[in-house]
């Protein structure tokens, strides 16, 4: 894994950063106290080329890679881990979901609209009774002809009320058989699909989480994403790229948290010294630096196998547990730093921390990671 011959991305990080800077800083209160989902903000980082990083330029997106990709998450999480939320779940998510499994007419009709965040993506698998235990999902498409029948909710979605298209794993089988779920892609508008309750989330505000609604929503079998019955199989693939996102995501975090803690504890005086000068403070400092440092190494190993086309499900699971765990104690730590400051909507790190905890939830609580690494620590 060598970074140094990746010439453009230190280009493409300080054009990440600079578009965070410029569009996101500015509103990021805002935007977390109303809930406002920026959609047109998305719409601008479709133009930057973010909204379609993995994809390939022959179906309008960047051509890029995993370090790439893992940059531009970080960026923008360090200034807002609510837009870094979103832009991930678009990419790793639906977007990645299509581009791994779609045949090219599904290719070529959603994955230009997508990158260019025309259209913004959605992603369905889990249900209110069922998150880890997605092999009793009650979603059922039931086979019409040429049609599949689908009734049920899908929540927790990202994007589940704005989203345009949605990629929908519903059962077409028994219950707890890992081949009896199929992968649709749904278009807002479709009859019978509609958006439910929007959370009311601690953190991660201002990206969109909804229920998706289905009653005896009819789609066309052209929509079936790979065969019948593979759909379990296809969502596992794809979290396992996903994982990288959401370490990514947990990785800006913890830097724009450990960031503002070293200004802050730099402008802080206490008994006529900055506050950085006490051990107290800077051995956190030290503590936080260096989850940080082994937190983006094994993400960036995790990339740099996803790019080489290796299996990833164990380096990608250790990746996002630890980096979404240090991330939580990084925020933890900032708003100590910070005092009672850092317990005000005055200073970044309150945003942060309420923002870190979703890291350790998405995509695999941390309980799942553990499980899925001892799973392939043992069969090895």
């Amino acid at each position: 894994m060598n970074l140094e011959t990746l010439d453009n991305l230190q280009l493409i990080q300080q054009s990440a950063r600079d578009f965070a800077e410029t569009y996101i800083r500015p509103h990021v209160m805002e935007w977390d106290e109303s809930q406002h989902f920026p959609i047109d903000l998305f719409r601008k980082m479709g133009e930057q080329g973010f909204m379609g990083v993995l994809v390939p330029e022959i179906y309008g997106g960047s051509g890029l890679g995993y370090h790439e990709y893992i940059t531009i998450i970080g960026e923008i999480a360090r200034v807002c881990g609510s837009i870094g939320l979103s832009l991930a779940a678009h990419n790793s998510l639906c977007t990645n979901h299509i581009l791994m499994f779609g045949n090219e007419e599904q290719k070529h009709r959603y994955l230009p609209k997508l990158a260019s965040a025309e259209w913004i993506g959605a992603w369905g698998l889990t249900e209110p009774n069922t998150g880890s235990d997605a092999g009793r999902m009650k979603c059922v498409a039931e086979k019409d002809g040429d049609y599949y029948v689908l009734n049920g909710t899908k929540n927790w979605i990202t994007h589940g009320k704005s989203g345009e298209v949605a990629v929908v794993i519903a059962r077409t089988g028994e219950l707890l058989d890992s081949r009896g779920m199929t992968a649709f892609v749904v278009e807002r508008g479709t009859p019978g699909f509609h958006a439910g309750k929007k959370e009311n989330k601690l953190g991660m505000r201002a990206s969109e989480t909804a229920e998706m609604i289905f009653e005896n929503c009819r789609i066309h079998k052209d929509q079936m994403l790979g065969e019948e019955g593979q759909g379990f199989i296809q969502a596992m693939q794809v979290l396992d790229g996903g994982r990288i996102s959401i370490a990514s995501l947990s990785l800006g975090i913890a830097k724009g948290a450990y960031e503002a803690s070293v200004k802050y504890s730099k402008e802080r005086h206490q008994f006529g010294k900055p506050i950085s000068s006490f051990q107290g403070i800077s051995f956190k400092l030290a503590d936080m630096a260096t989850k940080i440092e082994a937190a983006e190494l094994l993400t960036r190993k995790a990339g740099d196998m996803k790019n080489k086309g290796e299996k990833v499900t164990k380096i990608s699971a250790m990746a996002k547990y630890y980096a979404s765990e240090i991330a939580v104690q990084i925020a933890t730590d900032s708003v100590q730093i910070h005092g009672g400051y850092g317990y005000t909507k005055d200073f970044p790190v309150e945003k942060f921390y309420r923002d870190s905890k979703l890291c350790t939830i998405g995509e695999g609580t941390s309980e799942i990671q553990k499980l899925v690494i001892s799973r392939e620590v043992l069969r090895e």
